[in-house]
């Protein structure tokens, strides 16, 4: 990997994304921005809940972050392979600005996807269009271990949206911890739950880490329509840990 120009990470304030940008910074990468895409409903290639609270996460993190909206980016696609062709358009037009403010250039994007062929193929082909790198440091890595480090690390992850069997309302806002991981185990078995939600079984958000000078704390509420859920959040506030 090059040591010219700044990275980008892909970030949605989710445990995944949140991991690989400390990994990145672990691993001394000079990361020049966080780039968050923003979703309205529907997305087959990102994130979507709470991505709103990105900007807060950024500034606990401190790194300056890029917003772009997504809009209806292929929504009129019938076929999921051309929606998620054309839902990367907008990402890699803000990656090719991006490449003009940087001093140095772009020099690579640092993803979180742990197991999507999708989402993942698309990133590196986008990289191999930029002619940058691509660190994924969450990729084809044992779900379970990945759980482990991120707990051992000191990050407080918290779930925001369920939607899979063995999942109910009262995984929303529950913090996941070494039993909560064990429990969602028991689920994978059980129904098939990915332990990390790789499927979109849950969403997350993390409030708290080793690469957050504060706590990012939040009121809510939640909805449960009998079978999935969502924690609707109503403030959100930075702290010092």
């Amino acid at each position: 990997m090059t040591d010219d120009g700044g990275w980008v990470s892909l970030f949605s304030g989710g445990k995944d994304s949140s991991w690989a940008l400390y990994r990145a910074l672990e691993r001394g990468l000079p990361v020049a921005h966080l780039l968050t895409v923003h979703a309205e409903t529907e997305s087959y290639m990102y994130h979507i809940p709470a991505t709103d609270l990105a900007g807060l996460a950024a500034e606990t993190i401190g790194i300056d972050l890029v917003e772009v909206d997504l809009d209806a980016a292929g929504a009129d696609q019938t076929d999921s392979g051309a929606r998620g062709d054309a839902e990367i358009e907008p990402l890699e037009r803000a990656l090719r600005d991006l490449d003009t403010q940087i001093d140095g250039g772009l020099a690579g994007v640092i993803a979180g996807a742990v197991e999507s062929e999708f989402q993942t193929s698309r990133i590196e082909a986008l990289c191999d269009r930029l002619d940058v790198d691509l660190f994924a440091p969450l990729w084809q890595r044992d779900p379970r271990t990945l759980a482990a480090d991120m707990l051992n690390a000191g990050f407080e992850i918290r779930v925001i949206d369920v939607a899979a069997r063995g999942l109910d309302e009262s995984w929303l806002g529950r913090t996941l911890d070494a039993v909560a991981f064990d429990e969602l185990e028991a689920l994978h078995d059980e129904y098939g739950v990915h332990v990390l939600g790789e499927g979109g079984e849950f969403e997350t958000l993390v409030t708290a880490g080793p690469h957050m000078d504060q706590r990012l704390e939040i009121d809510y509420e939640t909805e449960w329509d009998g079978v999935r859920g969502t924690v609707r959040i109503t403030d959100a506030w930075l702290e010092p840990r």
